[in-house]
């Protein structure tokens, strides 16, 4: 555990050290984003802050590579120089799209490199759980196709809820810690080796997001920008794939949620707040007539600020469902008795008070 909180610290530090001078560079370069109808900033952000993010990655891996326990990853397989070489490409793409606006197909396209990179080096989904109970083994061009479409849809899925400060970066955040905890537990309770690329990756990415949080917190002084948001949709999206590569399908016991759906649905769960973001905006702009890559100001945490939220308070009230998602898969699937539920009970009660009690007030005092 030593090597992963060490990992961590890395991460964090080189990120939140280098968002300053990332920043000043983005106000050089007039990388900024503008004021529009949808954002709730009234004056132009310097944006960009994901290279930050790209160099902090790379310094985890760099000394992870030099630990005894996190060194293995690098002896027993390429995922890290895959993961790296497509990193690169997707903030590259990213850098370019924060200063001149590409169209969604060239984005698009993109994304669909920067993961056929990572598919060729090795990084990719091996089976999948069937509605049977079993599994059903990729053939290599399965496996490349489903691994770019998880790609595209965590790439999206964390780009959608980038409307508010420090709300992607908290909330990936929170994923990746889940995630983290439930791979390194695996380890503890199943046996899987502990030393994987999904553990490895989750653990930069907390240290990541942990980083350039302080700079992001509302009122934000610099924003990640696609450059950041789809570094992160990228980096979860492989701790889904790799993990693959590490439980044999039938490894994870009948009694934690099935032997072979478990692997595969949880890291679904811990990004279910930003998923069911992006599928309510794809069906809501369809059902317009409009393109579902057409930003508007009906997202999650807009809904949150028209009922009466402050800035803070919805971005809290985010974390805090991404939290309860996130962990209480966790504890439900690997602890045992009645306690677990009703702490995620008691907390999902709390959760819903919170979201819907200031509405509740308002509309008390309008009927009265």
């Amino acid at each position: 555990m030593r090597a992963y909180l060490l990992t961590v610290l890395v991460a964090a530090a080189v990120t939140y050290l280098l968002v300053p001078p990332v920043r000043r560079l983005a106000v050089w370069g007039r990388v900024m984003t503008p004021v529009r109808d949808r954002d709730v900033h009234a004056t132009p952000i310097p944006r960009m802050g994901g290279a930050a993010m790209l160099a902090g990655f790379a310094a985890a891996l760099l000394v992870a590579q030099r630990l005894p326990l996190t060194g293995e990853v690098f002896t027993s397989s390429s995922d890290p120089q895959a993961l790296l070489s497509a990193a690169a490409l997707i903030c590259l793409l990213g850098a370019v799209d924060d200063r001149w606006s590409l169209d969604p197909l060239t984005k698009l396209a993109g994304q669909c490199l920067a993961a056929g990179v990572m598919v060729l080096q090795g990084v990719e989904l091996e089976w999948l759980p069937l509605p049977t109970g079993t599994t059903y083994v990729l053939r290599p061009d399965e496996a490349a196709i489903y691994t770019v479409l998880v790609v595209l849809v965590m790439v999206n899925a964390v780009n959608f809820v980038d409307g508010l400060d420090g709300l992607a970066a908290g909330i990936v955040l929170i994923a990746a810690g889940a995630f983290f905890v439930f791979s390194y537990l695996l380890w503890v309770e199943e046996g899987v080796q502990r030393a994987g690329t999904s553990t490895l990756t989750t653990a930069a990415l907390v240290g990541i997001c942990a980083g350039f949080l302080p700079h992001n917190f509302h009122p934000a002084r610099v924003f990640m920008g696609d450059t950041g948001s789809m570094l992160l949709g990228l980096l979860l999206a492989a701790s889904v794939v790799s993990l693959t590569g590490q439980v044999e399908p039938g490894v994870v016991s009948a009694s934690r949620l099935g032997p072979a759906v478990l692997p595969l649905v949880l890291p679904v769960v811990v990004i279910l707040v930003p998923l069911l973001d992006l599928s309510l905006a794809v069906v809501r702009r369809t059902r317009a007539g409009r393109n579902p890559w057409a930003p508007d100001k009906q997202h999650l945490h807009h809904r949150l600020l028209e009922i009466g939220h402050s800035h803070r308070r919805a971005v809290t009230i985010m974390y805090a469902w991404s939290a309860l998602v996130a962990f209480g898969v966790v504890v439900l699937s690997l602890v045992g008795g009645p306690w677990p539920k009703v702490s995620v009970g008691v907390v999902l009660a709390l959760a819903l008070a919170a979201t819907l009690g200031l509405d509740r007030r308002r509309w008390v005092r309008r009927g009265g």
